[in-house]
Order: C-alpha cells, then structure tokens, then sequence
C-alpha cells in the first residue's frame, strides 16, 4: 500500500518536474523568437537600403525546405516545422515592413492618391509615404484645391468606390503628359476606357486583391491591366514588385469576365445564403455547436462578409448589368440539381458529380490537401 502511495507520489513530482522543463522550454522559444524578430528588423532596414523587395519567393522556398530536411534529420514532422516557419515569417514581413519605412529614400517624385483617406487608398498613401515619395491626397472636400495639388504630379491614383470612379477620372482631363494615371478599382476595363479617353499620357490599371486591413503587400496579388505607356511606368510596376507584391498582368475584359466568377457570383450566393439562414431564423450558436470544422470555417467566411461594408459589395455586385446572365445561368443549374433531388435521380447526380470532378482533374486533390493544412489549424482558432 504504501510501495503504491510512493509510486503514485514519485509519479506527480516527475510529471510536475516535466511540466516545468516544458514551461522552460517554451519560455525559450519565445526568447528565441524575439532575437529572430529583431534580426528580422534589421534585415528589412537593410533591404530598404539596397532597394530590395520585401518579399521574395526563392528565398522563403528554399528557407522553408532546408527546416524541413532539417526536422527530418531531428525525428520530427517537417509539417509542424513549416506551419512554425510560415506563422514567424508572417509576423517578420510586418517587422521588416515598420523597419524600412524608418530608411528614408529620396524620391523625386509626387503622388497624389485620390480617395486617400479610405481603406485601400490610406494603404497606398502609407506605402509611399514610406518609401519617401511625396504624397499629397484628395479627398471629397479638397477639390477646390485640386488643381494645385495635381501639379507636377508624377502618379495619380484614382482610389474611390466603383459607383464615383469614372465621374472622378473625367475630372483630370488636365494633367500633365508624363504623369501616370491608374486606378484601383474591382472592375478594370470600364475605368481603364474612361482614363485611356481623358488622358494622354501613361495609363495602368490595377485590381488590388486583398481587402482593408493588411499591414503590407508581401504575398499579396495585384492585377495588372495594360492601358498605354508601358515603359513610362516600368517604374511604378518595380516599386510594387519592390513591396513585396506578387503581379498578375492580364487583359481587362478577361479579368472583368473572371471577376464575374471570383468576386460577383461568390459574393452573390454568399448573401444569398446569409439571407436564407436569416429567413430560416437558424440557431448560429446550436449549429457551430454540431458543426464540423469544415462547415464552421465556411459558416465563418459567410459571417465574414456580412461583418464589412455594405455598400462595398453592393458597388462590385451591381457594377455591370453584364452579370446577370451568369447569375442567372448559375441558378439555372441550382435548379438542374433540385429537379434530380425531387426526381430521386442518384445515379444522374453521380454522373454529373464525376464529370465535375473530371474536370476539376489534379487540382481537386491539391485543393484536399491545402483543405486539410486548413482544417488542422482550424481548431487553434481562439473562440
């Protein structure tokens, strides 16, 4: 009996003493994380003093395999390695971010961003404030004053919502020939039209494809629409290659015809689910309760976006009439797939399941796998 208290005794204090090594360890690892954070720092000064971008995707790869063959080398998962390596390299991109915008660069040149003091516009100001250009910014109120600030502009950035945007570019039928002009708009080929007819000099359009709220543009996709004066811009196109910014050039009736898909009839079916869940009055708090993690992230991107700007997604849903036949073709096929339910129709639907599938082809199974990454990080999410 008391060979077992002894046992269970000696036990506890083993079990307390590995706590504490753990504890310890931990304590360690977020020392450690602290140096790397502040050579990190030190990098993004030096970056900015050479002019280097921010973000380099060679560079992460080859950093990234070499702490997987590494964790190999250890006994430990190289999965678990690069979900570390990748959470700490997303902190260090914001640290390297604040540290180049203490690096002056003198710049001879002026922007003037439009609509600067909104959420993406503020962003733009932000980053070229940092790179030491000089930034001026128009806003609703300042355009008594506009014509001064438009002088000698070297880039104009038309950044306000889609439903002002053209009435805006016909304002600037008077800057100067050499000055850039480009808009930031979800829809390209409308705005790139009206400022390709109201300018005469170099013209680029860009989609941004993020929202409000990143700090930087490391790993994020921009669109780029060719308007006129390529190489009069080459240097601008640099500098967003310089933040970090992964370019995606493409026609802007292609990219307005694949918005359709990506932004219009995403953000469609999206509210129309939202409002469906309303209409049915569903228990949000019961159904996260039973859902599984899957369903819970889905559940969350559609609160996502009931949680922003109305008036947002209303701009990029009502932005052109040529939408609603895609709409319109989707519902279509929603109800091709309610007359097989009605009909009890289950081999029809395994058919056209396989077809989908078909042609989804090998991106079916990578979109299981980087599903899976997602889903396992799922359930560290703070609720």
């Amino acid at each position: 009996m008391i060979d077992g208290k002894n046992k269970r005794n000696n036990a506890s204090e083993a079990f307390a003493q590995v706590r504490n090594d753990i504890d310890q360890v931990d304590s360690e690892l977020v020392e450690l994380i602290a140096r790397r954070q502040a050579l990190t720092g030190k990098v993004g000064t030096l970056k900015a003093e050479l002019k280097l971008p921010l973000y380099v995707p060679s560079r992460e790869s080859e950093l990234i395999e070499k702490k997987r063959q590494l964790a190999e080398q250890k006994g430990i998962s190289p999965d678990l390695v690069e979900d570390v390596i990748r959470r700490i390299m997303r902190d260090s991109y914001l640290s390297q971010n604040k540290t180049r915008s203490q690096v002056t660069q003198t710049q001879q040149r002026k922007v003037v961003v439009i609509g600067g003091k909104g959420q993406l516009g503020s962003l733009f100001v932000q980053l070229f404030g940092q790179s030491g250009y000089s930034v001026d910014i128009i806003d609703k109120d300042d355009w008594l004053q506009s014509e001064d600030l438009l002088q000698n502009a070297a880039i104009v950035m038309v950044a306000v919502p889609i439903r002002i945007t053209r009435q805006v570019i016909e304002k600037l039928s008077q800057l100067d020939e050499q000055c850039l002009l480009v808009d930031i708009t979800s829809i390209k080929e409308s705005p790139l039209n009206a400022m390709l007819a109201i300018h005469k000099g170099p013209v680029v359009g860009l989609h941004p494809m993020f929202g409000p709220g990143i700090g930087h543009l490391a790993k994020q996709t921009i669109v780029v629409c060719h308007g006129r004066g390529k190489s009069q811009y080459n240097w601008f196109i640099e500098q967003l290659k310089n933040w970090g910014a992964n370019l995606s050039f493409v026609d802007a009736r292609q990219h307005d015809h694949l918005m359709s898909i990506v932004q219009v009839l995403r953000h469609f079916s999206t509210i129309a689910y939202g409002y469906h869940l309303k209409q049915e009055n569903i228990d949000l708090d019961k159904v996260l309760e039973l859902s599984s993690p899957i369903y819970r992230l889905e559940l969350i991107m559609v609160g996502r976006l009931f949680a922003q700007d109305a008036e947002l997604y209303s701009d990029i849903i009502f932005s052109d009439q040529k939408n609603i036949p895609m709409v319109k073709r989707f519902l279509q096929r929603m109800m091709d797939l309610l007359e097989m339910l009605e009909t009890e129709d289950k081999q029809k639907f395994a058919e056209l399941f396989a077809e989908i599938s078909n042609w989804f082809g090998g991106h079916a199974e990578k979109f299981l796998a980087e599903s899976n990454q997602l889903l396992a990080k799922a359930s560290d999410v703070k609720k």
